[in-house]
């Protein structure tokens, strides 16, 4: 059985070191009319429409979705999938909000990261450090998170080792990343995505068929819930979910994501405003459905016969178990591909992201004529991807409870970081240095001090108090700060755009 499970795994295996390959091979005339550092962090701006969309999508997916939503759902009902509905938004609020003034500026200022543009805007070096090391803290532990809950899943549907798990798909990401860069990233993330939505497809097809149609399923669900039928039907599972937490969803998995720099570098990659518009419609649909669509499958999982869950144990191990004991081998092992490609996916556009922190924003910044010697970069910057692939896989093997912690706040954290100095800086001419570091600095203490010190805040998520704080630091910075420089806010307002200085 376990054999029969892996065909398919390997085979897709197979399939992404090919793909890998290719862009490696491919990038060769790109490279000498970019410059590697364009082409290997940005992919000479050339993404077209569906893989820009496919990418940004598989990289904001991640295992949780197949995971960690559908077991929540799974346990208080239809309020957790109220919870997940925003991030149906994430793709088209960021796209929509920054896609085309990012590209454009970042053309015009041969900007790569996005905190390449952040430099060039508020004139700082040292903010622009700040948020280089703080994106490298968050995005080590948000890798080793994903790494964990990979080889979780992984190793429990096809009954391998955690070890051997991770060591099967973990070095494979690591590798293909730090060898093809950002083409073999959006390429392989492309593939992972629709390997994503066949997983939730198969996946659904075979919860409906158990539970004898939608009506039945979702009959029986509401039916077999410990806490009752009208809390597993309620938007709010009956006060469990409280209304301000659904409204804190909005700004954590919604709105929020605009920040997020993996994402975010995205808006700077694509080839034209056709490929930008395309995108926008492609991935709100194929985020919405798969974001929302998983979720619903862990409430309607509720109403399939004799499934259910030692005490004790966590709802993390739902789907795994659902795949191995309700699918046959086959069927398992394509519908394992798409946690497998979520987490694949979502390490490697953060191991992309992190290199590009370390090469670009820290060791190029601080010695520009590290981008003339081509050569020396390639080695630094595949080194750099290595390098911390294989530290967050280690950390995965024995995880500690401070790297936990720090998962757990590390989405909100690089919302913090980025979302109001990005934002502000593209849109008003006199957010300045003060601003950018007073909300990213003040924000990160705020959000930082809630997660330990666990106020009451009437139900809602740290974030929002968090951002709330930050919002005001980036308003009173901007104010009374002193003014960024004309030449400065030339490449970001041309034609005097952007408010008032």
């Amino acid at each position: 059985m376990t054999g029969l499970i892996l065909v398919p795994i390997l085979l897709f295996f197979a399939a992404l070191s090919a793909a890998a390959v290719w862009a490696e091979r491919s990038t060769k005339e790109r490279t000498l009319r970019a410059g590697f550092a364009a082409d290997y962090f940005l992919g000479s701006r050339s993404l077209q429409g569906v893989v820009l969309a496919m990418t940004l999508f598989a990289t904001y997916g991640s295992v949780s979705s197949f995971v960690s939503g559908p077991g929540i759902a799974w346990s208080v009902g239809c309020a957790w999938v109220a919870f997940a509905a925003p991030q149906m938004i994430a793709g088209f609020f960021l796209l929509g909000l920054m896609g085309s003034r990012m590209a454009l500026v970042s053309r015009r200022i041969g900007a790569i990261t996005v905190i390449d543009l952040l430099r060039t805007r508020y004139e700082s070096r040292g903010f622009a450090v700040f948020a280089a090391v703080a994106l490298l803290i968050f995005f080590t532990t948000m890798m080793t998170g994903q790494f964990i809950g990979g080889a979780a899943i992984f190793a429990e549907a096809a009954g391998l080792s955690t070890e051997a798990a991770l060591a099967l798909f973990g070095i494979l990401v690591v590798l293909y990343t730090s060898m093809g860069g950002y083409r073999a990233v959006a390429w392989t993330d492309a593939v992972c995505a629709v390997l994503m939505l066949s997983g939730l497809v198969m996946l659904g097809w075979a919860i409906l068929g158990d539970a004898g149609g939608l009506e039945a399923a979702a009959l029986n669900a509401a039916a077999s819930a410990p806490s009752g039928e009208h809390a597993f039907l309620s938007p709010t599972a009956d006060g469990a979910i409280p209304a301000t937490l659904l409204f804190s969803a909005w700004i954590l998995v919604g709105f929020g994501t605009a920040g997020l720099p993996q994402s975010a570098v995205r808006c700077m990659s694509y080839a034209s405003t056709r490929d930008l518009k395309l995108a926008i419609v492609i991935g709100t649909v194929v985020c919405g459905a798969l974001m929302i669509g998983l979720t619903a499958l862990g409430f309607l999982a509720r109403g399939l016969p004799d499934l259910g869950l030692a005490p004790g144990t966590s709802t993390d191990h739902l789907i795994p178990k659902l795949i191995a004991e309700r699918m046959n081998p086959w069927a398992a092992g394509i519908t394992l591909i798409g946690p497998i490609a979520a987490t694949m996916s979502t390490v490697s556009s953060l191991l992309i992201a992190a290199s590009s922190a370390i090469v670009k924003d820290l060791l190029i910044a601080s010695n520009p004529a590290l981008e003339a010697d081509e050569r020396k970069l390639k080695r630094i910057a595949r080194v750099s991807t290595l390098a911390l692939g294989i530290l967050a896989m280690a950390a995965a093997l024995k995880p500690l409870d401070l790297v936990a912690w720090i998962n757990l706040a590390a989405f909100g954290g690089l919302e913090l970081t980025f979302l109001l100095p990005l934002a502000g800086g593209l849109y008003w001419k006199r957010a300045n240095r003060a601003g950018a570091f007073g909300s990213a600095a003040g924000g990160l203490a705020v959000y930082g001090a809630l997660l330990l010190l666990k106020p009451d805040l009437a139900g809602f998520h740290p974030i929002v108090p968090a951002f709330a704080a930050a919002g005001v630091f980036f308003i009173l910075g901007s104010l009374f700060g002193k003014p960024s420089s004309e030449e400065a806010l030339r490449n970001f307002f041309p034609h005097g755009k952007g408010g008032r200085h």
